[in-house]
């Protein structure tokens, strides 16, 4: 059986489809076969980002080990039993179609509450959550008095993620490993900062997640995506001399990869 990675949260502009790409092509780098989705069926980030990449390095006669991007299939209405969701029947087919061939089937999920993104988290095996630096992003996952120091309750993509999880402890299934990334975070140490460091220590220890680094912000990660590429590809363009934000980004990716423990994965970049 592959192993599930799903990137998700309920908020646009975390990250999901960054991670998402160099998650996936760090682990294809290491040589695992890794399958993707992406279940943002208007944007297509990664989808985007996966295409780019195949017509840049076709354009430049590069091979270099890339995962693989699939569609979710079209179901037609007719054949399906009465009262099965078509959205459903349609990540069940992508995924089953993936699983024989891959170590890993990568699921990068919408920034809104989707049903397609529901039934992905009940699928997830591990769980990566980017989360921005901020109240405002953290109120997805939890309310915090006007302080800003305690937690006054869960909100509403914990409550998904809890169901998720009731789903899969129903099946028998192994519990979902939730890892919430701190992205995009600023290099002070500011109020700010702090406080969130210590109301996300609360909530992990509540509500049963843990955390890793994410990426700070960085503009190398706008400039990669017209051409698909990742930090770990550009040594093999030639790129001898990388500065310092690009080497500490590669140590963030490498930090990142090693902090999720996905099985059979020995960090080697």
């Amino acid at each position: 059986m592959a192993h599930i990675i799903v990137v998700g949260n309920e908020k646009g502009g975390a990250g999901k489809s960054t991670v998402s790409m160099h998650v996936a092509t760090a682990l294809a780098r290491m040589g695992h076969k890794t399958g993707t989705l992406d279940l943002d069926l208007r944007q297509k980030t990664l989808g985007r980002y996966l295409h780019n990449r195949r017509v840049y390095l076709n354009k430049v006669g590069l091979d270099l080990p890339t995962p693989d991007y699939h569609d979710l299939p079209q179901v037609d209405a007719d054949d399906l039993a009465p009262g099965e969701n078509v959205y459903d029947q349609r990540l069940s087919m992508a995924v089953a179609g993936l699983e024989p061939h891959n170590d890993f089937i990568l699921i990068d999920c919408p920034g809104s509450h989707t049903r397609l993104s529901q039934l992905a988290h009940s699928l997830a095996d591990t769980l990566i959550t980017p989360l921005n630096d901020s109240f405002i992003d953290f109120d997805l996952l939890a309310h915090v008095d006007t302080e800003g120091d305690d937690i006054t309750g869960p909100s509403v993509y914990s409550e998904m993620v809890w169901n998720a999880r009731q789903l899969r402890s129903q099946a028998g299934l192994t519990p979902i490993d939730w890892v919430v990334l701190r992205n995009r975070m600023g290099a002070q140490a500011m109020v700010n900062k702090e406080k969130m460091e210590r109301v996300i220590d609360k909530l992990a220890s509540r509500i049963g997640f843990r955390t890793a680094p994410g990426f700070n912000e960085r503009v190398i990660f706008r400039e990669l995506f017209p051409r698909g590429l990742t930090l770990l590809d550009l040594k093999d363009l030639g790129v001898k001399g990388m500065n310092i934000s690009n080497v500490a980004a590669r140590n963030e990716l490498r930090n990142l990869v090693s902090a999720l423990n996905l099985p059979g994965v020995k960090v080697d970049f």
